[in-house]
């Protein structure tokens, strides 16, 4: 069977996962029709983008205190300068953020926010057509990147930290990402716990997609995002990373962030942040046989580089 309609990846078996008993293996043919649907149907062009094809998000944050590359795109103009080398470097989305969403960051008011991000959206806007996201959590910032040019909202709270958001997006008719964390980032790698951190995350973001669904955004419009690093240990990382394509039951194209994160530097002893691209390539490599659409970087030269090799080869 065709994983989400792929015409290179397929599967004839699946692991049926349950909280209480031992897992098990049964042909794809078995699996009841509803699911077998969203684990093979074709997904929907996102932005006009392919999702049969890999697609690179390139990471553009215009803060002063990201993990990674805090301050060093906090001027608009040079801002603007590195989306766009992003563009030719094989960059098919661009996602603006303007609060910092790493561990232990505070939240930051709408104003400075939308200060940060509208105006470099613009910008963007009046020279590319290539799709923005706007990495945001907040209604009003989503609002001015919309009528700045922004194509679509991707909010690390999974839709819950802003009840205007959804219904926002649904007004708009915009495509949204909607990924799992656990808690705030202030507080989120506080000692996070989970019953079972696979389904656990599958639970929260099937429910969410279900709830956005009520309110008017269809699933088409949707991606999925397991929230690496948010509110997760790294052996919790690494079990998502591990069952990835179990997301593909929901339905939706699945996108991945795992670029420069502190997993990496800890498993590949790159305890700088700007050295771990060839890690992120790694397990950007591991998650696209899994079928993961969309692949969230800082080092998009290296990625589309590894792409071509990745696509030649196969």
């Amino acid at each position: 069977m065709p994983l989400a309609g792929s015409p290179s990846q397929w599967f004839t078996h699946a692991e049926i996962l349950d909280r209480t008993a031992p897992s098990r293996l049964v042909p794809a043919l078995e699996l009841p029709g509803a699911l077998l649907e969203k684990l093979t149907a074709p997904r929907t062009h996102v932005m006009g983008l392919d999702m049969g094809v890999p697609q690179i998000m390139g990471i553009l944050n215009v803060t002063p205190d990201s993990f990674s590359d805090g301050g060093v795109h906090f001027d608009p103009d040079t801002a603007r300068m590195a989306a766009l080398g992003m563009i030719d470097a094989g960059a098919t989305i661009i996602d603006i953020g303007g609060e910092s969403t790493r561990p232990g960051a505070d939240t930051i008011d709408d104003e400075s926010e939308t200060i940060r991000t509208a105006p470099v959206i613009a910008a963007l806007r009046r020279e590319t057509d290539v799709p923005i996201s706007i990495d945001t959590r907040k209604s009003a910032v989503a609002c001015a990147a919309l009528a700045a040019g922004a194509s679509m909202v991707n909010d690390v709270a999974g839709f819950t930290y802003d009840p205007e958001l959804g219904p926002l997006c649904a007004a708009e008719g915009v495509p949204i990402c909607i990924m799992h964390a656990l808690g705030d980032p202030a507080t989120m790698q506080q000692n996070p716990r989970y019953d079972d951190v696979v389904l656990d995350v599958y639970d929260f973001l099937q429910a969410r997609v279900e709830t956005l669904s009520a309110i008017g955004i269809p699933r088409h419009r949707m991606v999925i995002d397991p929230g690496i690093g948010f509110g997760k240990t790294e052996a919790h990382n690494l079990a998502l990373l591990r069952n990835l394509s179990l997301f593909h039951g929901i339905g939706c194209p699945i996108l991945l962030g795992v670029s420069r994160k502190r997993f990496i530097g800890t498993i590949g002893q790159a305890p700088d942040p700007a050295t771990r691209a060839p890690g992120s390539i790694a397990v950007g490599l591991a998650a696209l046989a899994q079928g993961v659409q969309i692949l969230r970087v800082h080092d998009v030269v290296e990625t589309a580089q590894a792409l071509r090799l990745w696509a030649a080869a196969r």
